[in-house]
């Protein structure tokens, strides 16, 4: 690779080259209008050019990016003002993700629909491409700002219609092809330059061109005529849109010996031999010269603006009249496209007469307006006019129709499992009574068999977006896919393209439902894994009554923002914390994020941000002769991997978790990881995996270090920050028949580990006004108050703690009572309902606290109930709701669950059996706002047939149940953690 120094605008030739040394032999190069170069290695890999700056063009170093294919290299690559395209050897198109100036490598690659020879990037990073199969010249269309991979590719219409009757004239197409323009227009005469001169800019007098003597309207330039092809030459075709463009306005320089190449190229394509004077190796102007002024309109082709050429391959064979030709090499490095204008460069240009073209071209704007707005006032008048008349006719169609339709992928449900391209249609009926309804139809491909599957969005429950590193994706649960734990996941192509789904469906489904403004002050709450939040209204049979509602009929609808924790009471106050440890309090709207329109609040919607931290773990073994190195044993773990080890995960190849996410720093040691570091951030074990420590000892033979990256989201919703402090958990008192004025219990513990609690939070204020520090002797992590004051924490050593004498009038209470964990087990979660008391161990296992009585508030002894619980919530009327790690289903595995303790009464606290919800994927829920209490009469009619119930429930999932109280969560430990399985 050789770098030309001193390329400026009064020296455009430069004057010398310095050799730029590379990790490997270079292939291809490729530079933007910036400070982006990418090049293509002979292996397959592309290096891209750091530390590219104004003070330093050539930049510092080389760093290598793995092609997105391990089986197919890299081929070609371009590169625009902020991004990279590629192809690699398969002839697949890739977008690179996340470039910009700061990080010239980008984040990672997603794979394009399409397969091309080659692609190029002009200047606001507008893509073309030739065609694999075709070899037609492609546009992609839709790249904005915004959405910089765009939509889709478009097919130019780039004909070469070469008339062999006039060799001579400057009419004809010449043997090196045609050109295409948007608007038509020629220089007369132009005055080319020398180095010596001292101006850059070259002005042009810019004429409209007698259409007689007009090449017709085409596509780019070809090989020469005779059979040589050594005349090959790229002819500048000019593809602004507006020709008087001020960024457009420098002309093209050429030298005398081109000027000589252009002429030739002019002379009948039947002479056999090429000049001798044809030599197209003239790149550096080697003496100064001033050249006189040329006129140039006997070929005013070659002098229109440069912007975009190409040629074609096998020239010298003729077309017929139906054979497009076939293109190999496409390069736009120079051509502005203007968004906002339509292109006419993929319909086949009209054979209109030059008087016709001409009488069009004379009509001005000015007439154009006038005339649209004559037409629009006539047909309103007529549209006043009809529906006079016939306003006394009933109405003859008593429903609308609506229909949105577009190209999806979808994850198909027989093996093997893989995504697959499908037209999707929303079809939306209107009946006489305004009542809404929709269904949405997904068309695909089975056995070169068109079928579909359709879905009524009146009985989808969720519409949630799905994590993943590549793809746009999304999926729709219904209550019989929530028991298969197989949901309808579709990917779209871009992230708007997903959003403007994702909202439109979801405004549908409120629709149907007859859901709209903000939830209520009894809702259900959850998190995702991915910080997305989902809110559920409860009905009464949720809790109780003689026929229970499963929770995997309960409808969820998101609500904009981003959270990792969030807690509610009855009386609308919810606080929610981040990623980054702020705190959040709801405004009391709804919508925001990608929710727009009717869907979502004017007012109440805030931008809000979080941050997280991405891990990998170095891993090193013990070698007696070199120390800890980077070899393990074959049966190790990855050197640099996930917390797992199963996982391969690097510095480079790690990504955000999600498109929306974005680095905003760079890998450092993590030195607070659980079990202390070395100075050097190490922790040593005696093998993989064990439990780590932070100083080695003789018995250790292994050692791991957590490297950490931090990432960023931007969105918006109904939350507000609430400053200072940064927070670890929250709890709200889930109910108390207090006034509006009154005061509201709330407790957090900070990221240090404080405990704190909130002063002057009402319904009017939700946020507070002041904290209270409460002292203590350790650290905490979770904390939680009961209805009736009753405060329980948990500390980062596992212990639990009871807060006495906490009331209205002394809310920090008085002092910590320590109560015993279960035997052997760290606790991690504490939450306290009405009277229950509930804890969670750091092994998944839920424990209850038996023996609380208002004279003994610390309880007696913890009783076991289930396992495999990662989250819970205990509400106002002692129900219990928790997050479960792995649930089965009839077709996968769901981690991440939303689960209901059924047969909860007052006689059976802990309840007797399990309900499955929406999952996987999910991370927290919180039901301390739904106090709707029944009827105690109601309860006792049907306990024993609830009983009953859930007995038979019992039976059905777990045949090794040997007591009510102790029911597992059921997940078949046979079958493993696949790639289908639902997960976060």
């Amino acid at each position: 690779v050789w770098y030309r120094e001193n390329v400026c605008h009064h020296n455009p030739e430069g004057s010398m080259w310095s050799l730029i040394t590379t990790p490997g032999e270079v292939v291809q190069i490729s530079c933007g209008p910036y400070d982006l170069l990418w090049a293509t290695l002979w292996e397959g890999q592309a290096i891209v050019r750091e530390g590219i700056d104004r003070n330093n063009p050539q930049g510092i170093s080389w760093s290598i990016v793995e092609s997105p294919s391990s089986e197919n290299g890299i081929m070609h690559v371009s590169v625009g003002v902020d991004v990279v395209w590629c192809v690699t050897k398969d002839r697949k198109v890739w977008f690179r993700r996340g470039v910009n100036s700061h990080n010239p490598c980008g984040t990672s690659w997603i794979e394009m629909v399409g397969e091309m020879m080659m692609v190029t990037v002009g200047l606001n990073n507008q893509v073309w491409g030739i065609g694999c199969d075709d070899r037609a010249i492609y546009f992609r269309q839709g790249v904005t700002p915004s959405e910089l991979s765009g939509k889709t590719w478009k097919a130019i219409v780039s004909g070469r219609e070469s008339d062999r009757s006039q060799t001579g004239s400057s009419t004809s197409l010449l043997s090196a092809g045609c050109f295409f323009t948007d608007d038509i227009q020629n220089q007369t005469s132009a005055i080319i330059q020398g180095d010596a001169d001292t101006s850059s800019d070259t002005e042009l007098a810019s004429v409209p061109m007698s259409l007689a003597n007009t090449p017709p309207v085409g596509a780019a330039a070809s090989s020469s005529g005779n059979s040589t092809g050594n005349q090959t030459a790229e002819i500048r075709a000019n593809t602004t849109v507006d020709p008087l463009d001020s960024d457009q306005g420098e002309a093209a320089v050429a030298s005398t010996n081109d000027e000589k190449a252009n002429l030739e190229m002019h002379k009948p394509s039947t002479n056999p031999k090429p000049s001798a004077e044809l030599q197209w190796t003239n790149i550096d102007l080697k003496e100064a010269q001033k050249h006189p002024i040329v006129s140039i309109s006997t070929y005013a082709e070659t002098s229109s603006l440069s912007s975009l050429g190409m040629f074609s391959v096998g020239a010298e064979e003729q077309y017929g009249a139906d054979e497009h030709p076939v293109w190999a090499w496409v390069s736009g490095g120079g051509c502005l496209v203007d968004l906002h204008s339509p292109l006419k460069w993929f319909t086949v240009p009209s054979g209109l007469s030059s008087s016709v073209q001409s009488l069009s071209l004379s009509i001005t704007p000015a007439q154009t307006a006038a005339w649209r707005k004559q037409i629009f006032q006539q047909l309103s008048e007529r549209t006043k006019r009809e529906l006079e008349n016939f306003r006394h006719y009933e109405q003859a169609i008593e429903q609308s129709v609506w229909v949105k339709t577009g190209t999806l992928q979808w994850w198909r449900n027989w093996k093997p499992h893989k995504w697959m391209d499908v037209r999707v249609a929303l079809e939306q009926f209107t009946g006489s009574d305004g009542m809404r309804d929709s269904i949405l139809f997904i068309y695909y491909m089975y056995h070169e068999e068109k079928k579909y599957i359709h879905v009524f969005l009146n009985e989808v429950t969720i519409i949630v977006e799905v994590l993943n590193e590549a793809k746009h994706s999304f999926a729709l649960y219904t209550p019989e896919r929530t028991k298969q734990r197989w949901p309808i996941r579709l990917a779209a192509t871009t992230e708007q393209e997903m959003h403007d789904w994702l909202s439109l469906l979801n405004m549908s489904c409120c629709e149907s439902r007859r859901i709209q403004g903000p939830p209520s002050h009894h809702a259900i709450w959850s998190v995702t894994c991915k910080g997305d939040i989902f809110v559920s209204e409860p009905s009464p049979e949720l809790e109780d009554g003689p026929h229970l509602m499963p929770c995997d009929q309960m409808f969820w609808r998101q609500v904009g923002g981003h959270l990792r924790l969030i807690e509610c009471n009855n009386r609308g106050i919810v606080w929610g914390v981040g990623y980054d440890h702020t705190a959040w309090v709801y405004t009391g709207g709804y919508g925001g994020g990608f929710i727009q329109g009717l869907a979502s609040s004017a007012d109440n919607i805030y931008t809000q941000s979080d941050v997280k931290c991405v891990y990998i773990y170095e891993n090193q073994r013990w070698n007696p002769v070199t120390g800890y190195s980077s070899r393990g044993l074959p049966t190790d773990r990855y050197m640099w991997s996930d917390a797992s080890g199963l996982q391969e995960c690097t510095k480079i190849n790690t990504k955000p978790p999600s498109p929306q996410w974005s680095w905003v720093s760079d890998w450092y040691i993590d030195f607070n990881t659980s079990g202390g570091t070395d100075r050097e951030g190490w922790q040593y074990a005696a093998d993989f995996p064990a439990s780590y420590h932070g100083h080695k000892t003789m018995k250790d033979f292994v050692r791991r270090r957590r490297w950490a990256r931090k990432c960023k989201i931007v969105t918006n919703g109904p939350w507000l920050e609430v400053l200072p402090v940064t927070l670890w958990d929250i709890s709200i008192i889930p109910s108390s028949d207090a006034d509006d004025e009154e005061a509201v219990a709330l407790w957090a513990i900070s990221d240090k580990g404080d405990v704190l609690c909130r002063l002057g939070v009402t319904q009017q204020n939700p946020a507070g006004t002041s904290w209270l520090h409460v002292g203590t002797d350790q650290p905490f992590t979770s904390i939680s108050i009961g209805a009736f004051y009753q405060v329980w924490a948990i500390a980062r050593d596992g212990s639990a703690f009871y807060r006495g004498s906490v009331s209205p009038k002394k809310p920090a209470g008085d002092c910590w009572y320590h109560i015993p964990s279960p035997q052997k087990q760290k606790l991690k979660q504490v939450s306290v309902g009405r009277t229950s008391v509930f804890v969670l161990d750091k092994n998944g296992n839920l424990w209850y606290r038996q023996g609380i009585t208002p004279s003994y508030p610390q309880g007696s002894t913890w009783d076991h109930v289930s396992n495999n619980i990662r989250k819970m919530s205990v509400g106002p009327l002692d129900q219990v709701w928790v997050i479960a790690d792995k649930v089965q289903g009839s077709h996968s595995l769901s981690c991440g669950t939303v689960c209901h303790r059924t047969g909860v009464q007052p006689m059976e606290p802990k309840g007797l059996s399990w309900d499955y919800g929406i999952g996987g994927g999910w991370e927290h829920i919180t039901v301390r706002g739904n106090a709707t209490e029944a009827s105690r009469a109601a309860v006792h009619d049907t306990s024993d047939e609830n009983s009953a119930v859930s007995k038979d429930l019992e039976d059905e999932e777990s045949k090794r149940k040997t007591e009510h109280s102790k029911t597992p969560l059921m997940v078949s430990e046979s079958q493993e953690l696949d790639r289908n399985a639902v997960n976060c």
